[in-house]
């Protein structure tokens, strides 16, 4: 397949080319059409993806593997193993429901707005793809002028511009210590090797590397994926975002955690040994910023704001999960980030409908929406049900699997996770009483119209993939079985990797 066919690339080049295409558009219904188009191909481009990937070879599948930069021995290099071959369905499939989200709203600029679209799905996937440091990072601050414009130029808030300032200034925050430690570990790898400098991730994971060295590269890489993440206490700019940015583009950030897999892929397998030995630093961060997050959500009147707190509760549950270091745990903060892209997105999504039908997400200006709005209300407590991991749904394997790893791994900070599973609990079903159940007091309610059946089409897939992953998450969790042990293998055991002094 990798001879006939690079696929990955494609599914890479694609969006890219489609982003380009559509500047030669000068109809703009054409241009959407054509966007939604390449959308749709690319969803399927990854599936095809999933198709071609082995669950029972846990080695790097799908590889491509050509000379970029032979002075430093950098490479353009594509591989995809059972923890990331999901995210790229998942990336195509918010993508898609994104352009749908935003075909009524965008009414200036148009063309430019879909190009930015496109262009952020392709260096997403690149994210999920590069096995080459210097490739991701080159993917990894792409993302930021696509964001940065697309929260600046069609936010919905009086301060769009300051928070698309404060967004772009947090990320290159945060990229200064993943380039610091990605020249650390080539500059490691050339005094073991002649001084033959390397980039990839496969073989910076089999080059030694001394503890002190693995102490300062967590340190680095943990600091930059944190600010993505976001943990404690570089979590300002979500919430800021998720009142000024378009509401489809906060379902984007929320929906696809960059951050976490970059923990994940990265951080922790790179220095092991520091990893293991700091991972109670990791589960503390975790820990205070899941129960903060879900007592500032307690008190918000908003539900942009409140989702917003949300996700980053909900992170701080999957850095603990990851920090228990085992197979339960881990398998299922994978399984929450997929859920996040359908959870999370689209209860941002439906906040955004909301506020499109009487401007305003705040409870003062809501109450009794069940009646006017049912398929609305019947969604979103669908997804708060799954967000909140009720039985049957996605949301409660991910969140029995990392309760179950914690308990195992962790045991002083289970009682945290069931603390802040009861915060929750209380945030959303708080904010639902309120909001959709009681008598309607206000009159743009009782004339506010129910989703359209474009509307209920973006939001049917989601809901269907909550319930089919909550009822068989099986084949999912099987995909992962795999690069999951070797994960583990290499992270509980990481001796071998220590340089002898």
């Amino acid at each position: 397949m990798n001879d006939s066919l690079p696929l990955l690339s494609l599914c890479l080049v694609w969006p890219l080319l489609g982003a380009v295409s559509i500047a030669v558009l000068s109809n703009r219904d054409l241009a959407k059409r054509w966007a939604l188009a390449v959308a749709g191909i690319e969803l399927l481009l990854t599936l095809l993806v999933a198709f071609y990937f082995d669950p029972e070879d846990s080695s790097w599948q799908l590889q491509e593997t050509y000379r970029w930069l032979p002075s430093l021995n950098i490479q353009y290099q594509l591989a995809v193993d059972g923890i990331s071959v999901w995210f790229l369905p998942l990336t195509a499939l918010l993508t898609l429901m994104t352009m749908q989200a935003s075909w009524q709203n965008v009414q200036s600029l148009t063309r430019l707005h879909l190009a930015l679209i496109l262009l952020l799905e392709s260096v997403t996937i690149g994210v999920f793809t590069a096995t080459d440091l210097v490739l991701f990072f080159l993917f990894w601050e792409l993302t930021l002028p696509p964001i940065f414009l697309l929260i600046g130029l069609w936010g919905i808030g009086a301060e769009r511009r300051q928070a698309a300032n404060k967004y772009t200034l947090f990320m290159l925050f945060g990229g200064a210590p993943l380039l610091f430690a990605i020249i650390l570990l080539a500059q490691n790898y050339a005094q073991q090797h002649g001084g033959v400098w390397s980039f990839s991730l496969p073989e910076l994971l089999a080059t030694p590397i001394d503890l002190a060295l693995q102490q300062l590269v967590f340190a680095l890489l943990l600091l930059g994926f944190a600010v993505k993440a976001p943990l404690l206490p570089f979590h300002t700019w979500l919430p800021t975002v998720a009142m000024q940015a378009p509401t489809h583009l906060t379902a984007l950030l929320v929906g696809l955690k960059l951050g976490i897999y970059g923990i994940i892929r990265f951080a922790l397998p790179l220095a092991p040994q520091a990893a293991f030995e700091y991972r109670w630093l990791l589960a503390i961060i975790g820990a205070i910023t899941l129960v903060y997050a879900a007592l500032i959500a307690l008190r918000q009147t908003n539900l942009r704001r409140l989702l917003a707190y949300a996700s980053i509760s909900h992170v701080g549950m999957v850095v603990m999960a990851i920090a228990a270091f085992n197979q339960q745990a881990l398998q299922g903060a994978v399984m929450q980030l997929l859920n996040f892209g359908l959870i999370a997105s689209s209860l941002m999504l439906l906040a955004g409908m909301i506020e499109q039908r009487l401007g305003s997400n705040e409870l003062v200006h809501l109450g009794g929406l069940a009646k006017p709005l049912p398929r609305l209300t019947t969604l979103f407590f669908l997804f708060a049900l799954a967000s909140i991991g009720v039985p049957g749904s996605n949301g409660f394997v991910a969140e029995l699997l990392m309760l179950l790893g914690v308990v195992e791994g962790l045991p002083v900070l289970s009682f945290v996770a069931l603390f802040a599973a009861v915060l929750g609990a209380g945030y959303l079903l708080n904010y639902i009483r309120q909001g959709f159940w009681g008598p309607v007091v206000q009159v743009d309610v009782q004339r506010s119209q129910d989703l359209l059946p474009r509307e209920l089409l973006l939001l049917i897939v989601p809901a269907l993939l909550v319930l089919l992953l909550g009822l068989m998450p099986q084949g999912l969790l099987a995909n992962q079985s795999l690069a999951v042990i070797g994960w583990l293998q290499r992270v509980e055991q990481p001796q071998w990797l220590l340089v002898k002094n």
